[in-house]
């Protein structure tokens, strides 16, 4: 692929490690220390085999040194704190860490096999599998400073445990960046559309980052100052990426490459990290052709990694950046129509759509109208790979507070709409209508991310570390 269309790549999420035990046994039992420091090492290679950055502090023995890890913890900024807990060790050894720290916290107890050997283990070996000791009271100690945290328990080798580990640093990196993330809202409400309606406080409150509001004037002046060369390459591009189908008007794809190239422009002026967008215009005036011209380039950004979502669907976005940057893609997507005959319900969307998820090449399809919006141009036409997907947006409460709406389901094989739109069929495993139903009722506004793989149990530790309640629906 052209370097155009290169993915961009997103900070690595950085964790702090700290692993500890209780001073009073070193003395006591001349080999337990060793052990543990050992167990440690293998914990931080473990860590950044996750793709994470990891701050290791060190091995702390009591609370004087879990003040001074506290400290070189907090200084670093990390997005998510780990505390190993080794052997016992007392709560005043690591309360002061997630205090200062302002980070999540995650709390591992891995002995370091499945089981002892009971018939020759003495006190000092025992002591090196008993990191579940202190959970108990590192849960009570950190409830009652209103300290939120999660635990792992397992052994070091537990792929298990490792993967519910790299579970909680994945949903740390998401978090850090909804926290850092700049959000472009180009445009004006689609009219009517009171469930697409945000409150752009909300989003600093619910999941922090900052709102850039633009005008659809800023990407006007960005596509002014596109040359023919420019413009070319990107048709060029999109003859490389796309199918064409005989339906695309030359001049319409010329166009929609010029505002490609403009948008891409406008991303990196205002260092956007997602989009969502909409303009109505009228007969034919240069904003109705900016906002008609906007498909192509939007599904290369969100292809990159940074998501457009059309009909100023700033919740979609968000969510389309979450599932993007668990793995899972996540294309701009509604509901089109029920097949009872073979159960299934099939979503999807025109405009942008994330190409890295198609079954196939994507297609470019020329079209007249756009329903139920101004303007004409070339469209995106795929199906999203078959297999495992998850349905996932984000709700937003009567008290202002934001939920995780969640389903998973398969990508199933079907007959297809020829319309310029992306589509799929999903197998949600019940009837379509009451499945329908069960989603609808769960507050989901018009819009979501579709996106591939099971991702619910991710989707519930990024929530977790939100804040947010997740609605599962599973009917």
């Amino acid at each position: 692929m052209s370097g155009t269309f290169t993915r961009i790549t997103p900070p690595r999420t950085k964790v702090g490690l700290v692993a500890g035990g209780l001073g009073a046994y070193w003395p006591q039992f001349p080999d337990l220390l060793p052990q543990l420091r050992r167990s440690s090492a293998r914990v931080a290679e473990r860590m950044r085999d996750l793709d994470c950055e990891v701050v290791d502090v060190g091995f702390i023995s009591d609370a004087q040194e879990g003040a001074a890890a506290a400290e070189r913890l907090r200084a670093e900024g990390c997005d998510l704190i780990v505390g190993f807990l080794t052997t016992y060790m007392t709560a005043t050894m690591l309360v002061p860490i997630a205090q200062r720290s302002g980070a999540p916290v995650l709390l591992i107890n891995l002995q370091p096999t499945e089981s002892m050997d009971h018939a020759t283990f003495d006190t000092g070996q025992w002591l090196a599998y008993c990191g579940a000791c202190p959970l108990p009271e590192m849960a009570n100690a950190f409830t009652r400073c209103g300290i939120p945290f999660r635990s792992v328990s397992g052994y070091l080798e537990d792929e298990r445990a490792w993967q519910r580990i790299g579970r909680w640093v994945k949903a740390a990196g998401v978090r850090a960046a909804l926290r850092r993330g700049r959000h472009g809202l180009m445009g004006h409400l689609y009219p009517g559309m009171l469930d697409v309606a945000t409150d752009l406080t909300l989003v600093s409150a619910n999941l922090g980052g900052h709102v850039e509001v633009l005008e659809f004037d800023d990407l006007r002046v960005r596509v002014e100052k596109v040359s023919d060369d420019e413009a070319g390459a990107r048709v060029a591009l999109a003859r490389e990426v796309f199918e064409l189908d005989a339906s695309v008007n030359e001049e319409d794809l010329q166009w929609a490459a010029r505002v490609s190239a403009g948008l891409d422009r406008l991303v990196e002026d205002f260092a956007l990290d997602s989009l969502a967008y909409y303009h109505r215009g009228l007969d034919g005036e240069i904003h109705e052709r900016l906002g008609a011209g906007m498909i192509l380039g939007a599904s290369l950004l969100t292809a990159r990694g940074v998501p457009a979502a059309g009909e100023y669907e700033l919740r979609t976005s968000l969510a389309m950046l979450i599932m993007d940057r668990l793995g899972g893609g996540g294309s701009f997507t509604e509901l089109q129509a029920l097949d009872f005959a073979r159960g299934h319900v099939e979503m999807g969307h025109d405009g942008p759509a994330h190409l890295a998820i198609s079954s196939r090449r994507p297609l470019l399809r020329g079209l007249g109208v756009y329903h139920g919006k101004r303007g004409w141009g070339v469209s995106v036409e795929f199906d999203v790979t078959r297999g495992p997907v998850t349905a996932f947006g984000l709700r937003q409460d009567r008290d202002g507070r934001y939920g995780f709406v969640v389903s998973e389901g398969e990508v199933a094989e079907g007959p297809l709409l020829q319309i310029g739109n992306t589509t799929s069929r999903v197998d949600f495993g019940c009837d379509p209508g009451e499945w329908t139903d069960a989603w609808s009722a769960s507050g989901i506004s018009h819009h979501w991310a579709l996106g591939t793989g099971h991702r619910l149990a991710e989707l519930r530790a990024v929530a977790d570390l939100l804040g947010a309640e997740v609605t599962a629906v599973q009917p």
